[in-house]
């Protein structure tokens, strides 16, 4: 027989409820005797009462107020282990670097926690959630899966990831923004939005606040380069033109601002009648509103903007033409001229100084590839590393971060290559019979690329591999056609090209994307499959939402390991607990974080 409960004393206090009054005594319960109280001294009891405070600190907390009623399918709480607290003798393996104690911790590629799929839930057609608590530290990162299921082979799988897209040519296209998405071997055909104003090209994009945004090249007399976004109903709009320059080359967002770098393209160097506006650009401005812009400053002996890219906090901007010019966007507003490149061996007469066009942070460093022989280099924040010439290259122009590696496109070979190290380049094959590899990004699993000269689209297939998606430009007459720049926004990738000025897109599965920059600290996130819908949550707020393409149900079945910390979209190098699966679609109330 359970023992009796004994009553308790209250205080009543006007407009409250009943509240218990703590006496320095403590109740003791006893199967024989009943209840019965001892009374201990007020220092005794306080000690007494700040251990068991202690102690109940320290139980596991929830991420979120879920339904006890249904329970997880799996849970990782990641507390001094990585074992499924439902299957705690299961097989988990932690790879590279990756470690647990009051949280997982992954500091960057080759490091994950791996279980095999026998061990994880069958997600197939049905509805689903996945919830976590994430750390972003300050500043770049992470990037990368947070947790991912994907086969390369059959393009099976889901990803739940932080993404961020710099170097994908001249612009960093998305800075660790939250995507979810799911595939089954599905691609859309390709669908046309037209022409941004008199785009000879959309040289710059990048997806900031839920919008994209789109830089071109307009170069005729009585023109300049203008910025445009893609409104809700398919249509573009003028953001204005920064300056009288033909071209707004680069982009990028830093602390929620969108900035944008201009220039004065030579557009002989794409076989085509030369501008005939001369006004130079090199000048970097930052978004206020439509047709608002803020001056930034101009760059010191810049004709054009060559690339921007965020790392350590700071805004980098290059030179795309000779000389060659390195800055940082101080927090004063200021420009500080940074070191370039040297050449070990120069030819004679010519300057050592390389130029740095495209970049990318991936390891905790920037990468930028260079016109000026075909290297890449290595920029710690305070000097160069010179990490080898690609091949018999000239110039490296793309970066892509693909399942933890870093693959860089080419001219004139029309090849990708994958960094093994200094000095050390894989050769991952050639795109068809094209020339040069220009924007490359990871699109929900698929990794894609845009060349030159007859704008084709390509899917990588593992090794040396390249299938061709279609040709977007067929601009009859001219020598060179572009699949110039790449970003995503609301589950679909974006392509511009030249010389039409179309922008073009395809969609790969389904997924969702919350378009802002994800804050630091640890926050509560949570993403959905329900029905033919996908939702994203960041500490209780539904933040982002994509319909699943009605044709036929996305089936997730897989053979594939669960990874947790990495995936297609590269390592996430940040911090974990607390990840759970569930075989349903929790309640935007199950979703609240516990205050």
């Amino acid at each position: 027989m359970p023992p009796p409960v004994a009553p308790s004393s209250h205080t009543l206090v006007p407009g409250k409820s009943a509240v218990p009054l703590l006496k320095p005594q403590l109740l003791l319960l006893s199967h024989d005797r009943g209840p019965h109280h001892l009374h201990l001294p007020a220092g005794v009891f306080c000690m007494l009462l700040r251990t068991l405070t202690a102690a109940l600190l320290l139980l596991p907390n929830a991420a979120l107020a879920q339904s006890d009623s249904a329970p997880p399918a799996a849970r990782w709480p990641l507390r001094n282990s990585p074992a499924n607290a439902l299957q705690p003798s299961a097989p988990v393996v932690l790879r590279g670097k990756a470690t647990v104690t009051d949280h997982a911790d992954f500091p960057g590629s080759g490091s994950w926690i791996e279980v095999p799929a026998s061990h994880t839930p069958d997600l197939g057609t049905a509805d689903f959630t996945i919830t976590a608590k994430v750390c972003c530290p300050p500043n770049d990162g992470p990037s990368g899966d947070i947790i991912s299921q994907y086969d390369p082979a059959t393009r099976r799988g889901f990803h739940l990831t932080l993404k961020t897209a710099a170097g994908v040519t001249s612009s960093q296209a998305s800075l660790r923004q939250l995507h979810f998405g799911i595939d089954d071997n599905r691609l859309s055909p390709w669908l046309d939005h037209g022409r941004p104003g008199n785009a000879l090209l959309g040289f710059a994009m990048a997806a900031h606040n839920n919008t994209l945004f789109v830089g071109t090249c307009e170069p005729d007399a009585g023109q300049a380069g203008h910025v445009y976004r893609l409104d809700a109903g398919g249509q573009w709009i003028d953001c204005g033109a920064p300056d009288q320059s033909n071209s707004v080359t680069a982009m990028a967002e830093l602390a929620d601002q969108l900035y944008v770098g201009t220039g004065k393209y030579r557009v002989a160097g794409s076989s085509l009648p030369e501008s005939p506006n001369t006004s130079p650009g090199g000048r970097v401005f930052r978004r206020i509103a439509d047709g608002r812009w803020e001056d930034c400053g101009q760059l010191p002996g810049v004709e054009a903007i060559g690339g921007l890219a965020v790392f350590q906090g700071h805004l980098h901007a290059s030179s795309l033409y000779k000389p060659a010019g390195f800055f940082r966007l101080e927090k004063n507003g200021t420009w500080t001229t940074l070191p370039v490149p040297q050449a070990t061996a120069p030819a004679p007469g010519t300057s050592p100084d390389r130029r740095v066009e495209a970049m990318t942070v991936w390891e905790g460093a920037l990468y930028a590839g260079s016109y000026d022989g075909g290297s890449v280099y290595r920029w710690d924040g305070n000097s160069w590393t010179d990490l080898g010439t690609l091949g018999d290259n000239t110039q490296t122009y793309s970066f892509a971060q693909y399942d933890g590696q870093l693959y860089v496109g080419t001219w004139p070979s029309g090849r990708v290559y994958r960094f093994a190290g200094p000095n050390q380049w894989v050769d991952c094959g050639r795109l068809g019979e094209e020339l040069e590899v220009m924007g490359m990004l990871v699109h929900n699993g698929r990794l894609l690329a845009g060349t030159l000269p007859l704008a084709e689209m390509y899917q990588y297939e593992g090794t040396v591999s390249w299938q061709k998606l279609t040709q977007l430009d067929r601009t009859p007459d001219v020598k060179y056609r572009r699949a110039w720049t790449l970003a995503e926004l609301h589950g679909r990738l974006y392509c511009s090209t030249l010389p039409s000025g179309h922008i073009w897109s395809v969609q790969a599965g389904a997924s969702v994307q919350h378009h802002a920059a994800f804050p630091d600290g640890w926050h509560d996130i949570a993403a959905v499959r329900t029905g033919r819908q996908l939702l994203l949550y960041i500490d209780g707020k539904q933040v982002a939402t994509a319909s699943i393409p009605a044709d036929s149900p996305i089936d997730l079945h897989s053979t594939a390991p669960l990874r947790i910390g990495a995936g297609m979209n590269g390592s996430l190098n940040g911090r974990l607990r607390d990840l759970r699966i569930y075989q349903r679609a929790l309640t935007v109330t199950e979703l609240q974080p516990v205050q």
